[in-house]
């Protein structure tokens, strides 16, 4: 199992490029088994996740090629309708496989999925939801087992704003009879870009980016190409890096207006964000002034900045308060982040922290995605070497991060853990 060193204490700097959204790409994925007909998809991250999901697709008949950036996905014979647990366990995102099988062949066998450890995360708006619109659903074994001849459309209130949710409902809408509403539907933009997606495909769906999304089902959707979105939330923990270590570098290819809550917050922590295009630099003013956030489905501040923003307060000015509305157990890098200086205090859904001068380097183990990155930026910032462990997390979510980090100026190397005697 791999590990990451990093060396602190240097600013960061230079120019980055953002790769491909992973939250978009998983569910653009599964859109594949839509239809018999290709889709091409650019801009695609090299990640594990995403290497996980498309060994999915292919048990289920799906056909894959790719090149560098480049996927192409065809499914002309989904001959298994089935996602194993084997697969599902380490990705949450394999649930997204359940609307479009149900659309496009009557029948799905999907395993309850797992993924981070960062809380509840049920499938039950899911199940609601397709069973609003003519799906027999039971729980068996461990398992979703789900059966419709033909979808109908509906009318779906979904009781808590759901992104996952509102993206397997919206596919499989796509292939219903009639008309479907999701009401209080996610707006982020992941769902917006996979909307598009469908929509190049030949779906009929209007109000996408808003919370009442329209899809009118079609008898068939066809061969489309798509460019995937970039990564907000790999845009995000950069700028947090280099703020955190105050640094002055460029992102190019990124995406400035699905970033807005987190660009407000960088500059009240006293940073420069300049806009060009797709492009983003940051620099800090001078000290660190630190921020208190609260997430919050977009267009508020994502739970997935959290942590990052996190490890910049720990070296912050005074007392910032993070309060985390989305999952009940995102806390978990706290004690890792204390084993390096940190000063943190947790009440609740709420942690307090006090800034300190500095950070020390220290052995510490990640947890889930985010967290990762939240070590990998106290690193960044601590005195000494920072070793971090389990960091196939980070390999799920970000492509190539030391080599990125490296490019930037940042001692981070990745080594092969040392074996047990």
């Amino acid at each position: 199992m791999d590990q990451l060193l990093i060396a602190g204490g240097r600013p960061l700097r230079g120019e980055v490029r953002i790769s491909g959204a992973k939250n978009a790409t998983l569910p653009i994925l599964c859109a594949s088994l839509l239809s018999a007909e290709p889709l091409e998809l650019g801009n695609v991250p090299d990640l594990k996740d995403v290497d996980t999901l498309v060994r999915l697709l292919q048990g289920m008949g799906v056909e894959a090629s790719r090149d560098g950036r480049h996927l192409t996905l065809a499914c002309p014979d989904l001959h298994t309708p089935m996602a194993p647990y084997d697969l599902v366990k380490t990705m949450r995102a394999s649930i997204l496989v359940l609307g479009p099988l149900l659309a496009r062949c009557g029948e799905a066998r999907v395993s309850l999925p797992g993924g981070c450890a960062i809380g509840e995360r049920p499938v039950d708006l899911h199940i609601k939801g397709l069973e609003a619109m003519g799906a027999r659903i039971a729980i068996e074994h461990g398992y979703i087992v789900a059966q419709a001849e033909r979808l109908r459309g509906a009318r779906i209130f979904l009781d808590t704003v759901t992104v996952t949710g509102t993206e397997n409902l919206m596919m499989a809408a796509t292939l219903a009879d009639g008309v479907t509403q999701l009401e209080n539907a996610a707006r982020e933009p992941e769902v917006t870009d996979l909307a598009e997606c469908l929509i190049a495909m030949g779906a009929r769906i209007k109000g996408h980016g808003t919370d009442l999304i329209t899809i009118e089902g079609v008898p068939r959707l066809h061969r489309a190409a798509h460019q995937v979105m970039p990564d907000r939330i790999e845009s995000g923990t950069f700028l947090v890096a280099a703020a955190a270590t105050q640094g002055d570098i460029t992102l190019r290819e990124t995406c400035p207006d699905a970033l807005q809550a987190v660009l407000d917050k960088l500059q009240e922590a006293n940073a420069i964000v300049d806009r060009d295009g797709t492009s983003l630099r940051i620099r800090m003013r001078g000290p660190n002034h630190g921020v208190s956030v609260r997430t919050a489905p977009h267009p508020a501040f994502p739970t997935d900045m959290q942590a990052q923003f996190m490890a910049m307060n720990c070296v912050a000015e005074g007392t910032t308060v993070i309060t985390e509305t989305i999952f009940e157990n995102r806390f978990m890098h706290v004690q890792e982040l204390r084993r390096l200086g940190a000063n943190i205090e947790i009440e609740g859904n709420t942690a307090i922290i006090r800034g300190v001068r500095g950070l020390e380097g220290a052995d510490v183990m990640a947890t889930d995605l985010r967290a990762s990155a939240s070590l990998v930026i106290a690193g960044l910032i601590a005195q000494g070497e920072t070793r971090i462990e389990r960091i196939y997390h980070l390999d799920r979510g970000y492509e190539h991060i030391e080599a990125k980090l490296g490019g930037l100026g940042a001692d981070i190397r990745r080594v092969a853990a040392p074996r047990a005697d």
